[in-house]
């Protein structure tokens, strides 16, 4: 197995469309008197109105040539096919025509009411307040006709609403800082676990889903491996009330259906999907909550492994997540480094109990700069239910892994984006996991300083510490070939010569000290 890359640099690959950044311009322009927070919701929601009127467009001026304009003014024709029916009143043609009116916010509020109204699935989901006094009303009509120029409902617009979602999901998290980052996990990221997990068929949760990128990215890798959309079956839950929000809006325009709940509520206290058991359960859960309620929670039975700490919730989120867990079923989700090897508070023998029931399958150290919100050191951690046989990539059987957890320092990979934030590349993660699972291209190889496939005797004798790089050791110094006596012959001339020219240097520097006057005790 050859070793992976430790660098990389960025390359362009057509991510953007080439509107976004003037959609980000349009939209840094309303923030001279809103939050990040606040106006990310103005223009999102803007977004999602002309994504969902370009498709009913589109929709009608089939219906009308095929079945004339009765028809076309039909809710049936359009809910058959999986378009959202569009009241008059909330077309964009609407909203273009009035753009530099003073009345277009209470235009675009009017819109989203009567898409509510008309649409039970949007109900107390779309966002509202355009008509605010907060809110300039010029720059919110150029706004309107800057996105008026994109058209939805040419083909590929999933795809392409998608990529402004996404494009616009970063850019908010990077100005809003921490507060982006309880909402947007970085593409690479989500990317990496997805393909780990390989979720072909069946019920994927997240329990603290944010504005519902891992299914979004599920969704993608199905369609990419042949499947249809639809082969899986999301179920979420989400605390922050925007972000839920948020969430229906991203899975809606991209036509996933989804159980998110009735509303956003807090998954250690209100658990949505109580008698769920989930075939894959992808997350980023938020890292070392302090304040998650734990006193009133002593007794619950997700805490089958060890009462985790009141002043920390790592523990709690792996123990939910192992709850929610079908009896062939794979996690995989992100935590900070010190769940890891902390002892305190009894997260050590919670670590142990799930070390020693045989859960744990791989644990990956990333590389730091990743998340816009933390610069907290984080691994990605994936269990297993069942280790001893299952179905992975395309069908195939998956080997007896019984007794064994996978260990990848993956911290050198990936390339920076810009100077703060860092792009990680899945291949080699990916490839390696697969690899050692057995639905792999090919047989798994140890790579020093890299990966490393550990007994769960070897893991005890380490404490039950689940740091890769206690595992992976150092990586393999390539010989060059060159005899040892030889080298060391060679290596001492060359030290020899740079110590006569120092010499040479330094007599050059006291003379030139003593011209100058400051170095009267030189004897030339």
């Amino acid at each position: 197995m050859p070793r992976p890359a430790k660098t990389g640099t960025a390359k362009t690959n057509g991510a953007t469309l080439g509107f976004e950044a003037k959609l980000w311009a349009a939209a840094d322009k309303l923030g001279g008197n809103l939050d990040a927070a606040d106006y990310k919701h103005v223009v999102l929601g803007l977004i999602f109105l002309k994504y969902i009127s370009d498709a009913f467009d589109q929709r009608y001026r089939e219906v009308l040539a095929e079945f004339g304009p009765e028809a076309a003014e039909d809710r049936d024709e359009y809910t058959a096919e999986g378009v959202f029916w569009v009241p008059p009143d909330a077309r964009w043609a609407v909203m273009q025509d009035n753009a530099r009116q003073p009345t277009i916010g209470t235009l675009i509020d009017g819109a989203m009411e009567s898409l509510e109204r008309e649409n039970p699935k949007l109900r107390d989901v779309l966002p509202k307040g355009y008509a605010r006094p907060a809110l300039d009303k010029r720059r919110l009509g150029e706004l309107v006709d800057l996105i008026s120029g994109i058209g939805f409902g040419e083909s590929r617009t999933q795809d392409v609403l998608g990529r402004v979602y996404e494009y616009f999901l970063g850019q908010f998290a990077s100005a809003e800082d921490k507060k982006g980052g309880e909402f947007y996990t970085p593409q690479s990221v989500v990317r990496v676990i997805v393909e780990m997990l390989a979720p072909y068929k069946g019920r994927i949760y997240d329990p603290c889903c944010g504005s519902g990128g891992m299914f979004v990215q599920s969704e993608k890798f199905v369609e990419a491996h042949g499947g249809r959309i639809g082969d899986i079956s999301v179920y979420g839950q989400e605390l922050n009330y925007n972000t839920w929000r948020l969430a229906q809006m991203n899975l809606a325009v991209r036509g996933i259906e989804a159980n998110l709940g009735r509303e956003p509520a807090d998954t250690f206290h209100h658990d949505l999907h109580p008698d769920l058991r989930a075939d894959y359960i992808l997350a980023n859960p938020p890292f070392n909550i302090s304040d998650w309620g734990g006193e009133r929670l002593r007794e619950d039975q997700r805490w089958r492994y060890g009462v985790p700490p009141v002043g920390n919730a790592n523990f709690a989120w792996v123990q939910h997540i192992v709850h929610h867990l079908a009896p062939g079923g794979v996690a995989g989700f992100v935590l900070a480094n010190g769940s890891l090897s902390s002892n305190t508070s009894g997260e050590g023998e919670i670590r142990k109990n799930l070390i020693e029931a045989d859960l744990v399958d791989c644990i990956a150290a990333l590389p730091g700069q990743l998340f816009y919100s933390t610069q907290i050191p984080v691994s990605l951690w994936f269990l297993a239910k069942n280790k001893k046989n299952g179905r992975g990539q395309e069908g195939r059987p998956l080997r007896d892994r019984s007794g064994e957890v996978l260990f990848i320092d993956a911290r050198r990979l990936g390339y920076m984006e810009d100077r703060t934030h860092r792009n990680l590349s899945d291949e080699d993660i990916a490839r390696t996991y697969h690899d050692w699972r057995g639905d792999g291209d090919k047989p798994y190889e140890d790579v020093p300083g890299f990966c490393k496939s550990a007994s769960l005797e070897v893991v005890r004798s380490h404490g039950h510490v689940l740091t890769p790089g206690r595992y992976v050791g150092a990586e393999a110094a390539e010989d060059d070939g060159e005899p040892f006596s030889e080298k060391m012959a060679r290596l001492t001339k060359n030290l020899e010569e740079q110590f006569t020219e120092g010499e040479k240097l330094q007599a050059q520097i006291r003379e030139n000290l003593r011209r100058l006057g400051f170095w009267e005790g030189y004897d030339a």
